[in-house]
């Protein structure tokens, strides 16, 4: 084979695992743009090495880029972004190949907006023990391999990612994709009808709702119980001359599955403005997150416009 020859089928082989390496990518750093640049330094790295030596392909690539993702979490700029406490993960559209295996709750669990936030607590080691092990079910012999530890090191790094995540989050079930577009519909008419009162019943006693203010706000929005969850909602889903017009124009709703959960998205000329997504637990909605930075609905919008969606649940906001 030439040296053509030879490149074209290491490229190929590259190319072979680049949507693997990218939802790895992704569930370490969170955002599409930074796990596309990831993987594209490990190309790089891959044309630059000697491949003869590289018995594993695909293990050499995984340990590249894990290392080139915990690179990115552990430097000064990443830090100060992320503890100012305005972070949000980008959002992925269902079917977005970067979503990676599903097979498993722990895999589909693992891209979760909530999953998500939650493991920012963990340290990058912690976070990529967790990850390898819980989403792509990499055994310890092989983690200590890609992170230069201790089979008892990454055994560590687990139970303590573990302990962390089952003390921050609030675990919940799968719910039925039908349930939970039922539960989305009903929040929305409730929301832009202004029955308060019906709003308060669909949201659990525990309920939060979390906003990056269309990436304006310093940091994260938070609210809690029923009632002021109930509020904000109302006043955010009314539509107001003043909305249409920083929208340039009246979106449209749409019924969407983002990272696993039902959301609305308002779509715009085939632009996506924001997104609304939804916590269902036992017909209720437990948290509600709006994210409207445009940086963060890049890939949303380039998903969407390759989309066939389903009749909008509103037609003119």
């Amino acid at each position: 084979m030439d040296r053509t020859a030879t490149d074209r089928f290491d490229a190929s082989r590259f190319e072979a695992s680049r949507n693997r390496l990218a939802s790895l990518a992704y569930r370490l750093l969170g955002s599409a743009a930074d796990a596309q640049d990831a993987v594209q330094d490990a190309f790089l790295h891959w044309q630059a090495a000697d491949r003869k030596q590289i018995k594993v392909p695909e293990a050499w690539l995984t340990k590249v880029v894990t290392n080139l993702c915990l690179d990115r979490l552990r430097s000064a700029q990443v830090r100060r972004e992320r503890t100012a406490g305005a972070w949000f993960p980008e959002l992925l559209l269902d079917g977005d190949p970067m979503l990676g295996p599903a097979d498993t709750f722990e895999q589909r669990e693992s891209v979760s907006l909530a999953m998500l936030i939650v493991m920012e607590r963990l340290s990058p080691v912690e976070r990529a023990v967790y990850i390898l092990r819980e989403a792509f079910s990499y055994g310890h012999a092989e983690i200590a391999e890609i992170l230069d530890l201790t089979e008892s090191a990454s055994q560590q790094h687990l139970h303590r990612a573990r302990t962390r995540i089952t003390a921050t989050r609030r675990r919940r079930g799968e719910v039925d994709p039908a349930s939970a577009r039922r539960i989305v519909e009903e929040f929305l008419t409730a929301a832009t009808s202004g029955r308060t009162e019906r709003l308060v019943a669909l949201l659990t006693d525990d309920v939060i709702a979390l906003s990056d203010g269309a990436g304006l706000a310093e940091k994260l929005l938070r609210y809690d119980t029923p009632q002021r969850v109930a509020a904000v909602m109302r006043g955010g889903f009314k539509p107001t001359p003043a909305k249409r017009r920083l929208a340039g124009g009246a979106p449209a709703l749409h019924y969407a599955v983002v990272n696993g959960a039902p959301a609305i998205l308002f779509v715009l000329g085939g632009q996506v403005l924001g997104a609304v997504t939804f916590d269902v637990a036992e017909d209720k909605v437990a948290a509600v997150r709006g994210i409207a930075a445009p940086a963060r609905l890049v890939r949303l919008t380039e998903a969407w416009r390759q989309h066939e969606p389903d009749t909008p649940l509103i037609a003119q906001w």
